[in-house]
């Protein structure tokens, strides 16, 4: 089937092609032996205990998104990088 890349580096899709893949939204494509390669791949969340013990601890002492700034400045004066 005929695709066409576009001036911004995009490929269409044929639907015939698109129909097997319908609920993947991310695919790693690799060039091998001449041919592009498209996978799906599924992406999954990183968890952990340690993740999980470290966000319910920023969760108790009420650190917000806003307070990033200013405790990551805070670390770098502290260790001087």
């Amino acid at each position: 089937m005929l695709c066409k890349m576009t001036s911004k580096n995009q490929l269409t899709l044929p639907k015939e092609v698109l129909r097997h893949c319908q609920d993947q939204s991310y695919f790693d494509a690799r060039w091998e032996s001449g041919r592009i390669v498209l996978e799906p791949v599924v992406i999954r969340p990183l968890e952990s205990p340690q993740l999980a013990a470290i966000r319910d601890k920023v969760d108790r002492l009420g650190i917000g998104e806003a307070d990033l700034a200013g405790i990551v400045a805070e670390a770098r004066r502290a260790y001087g990088s």
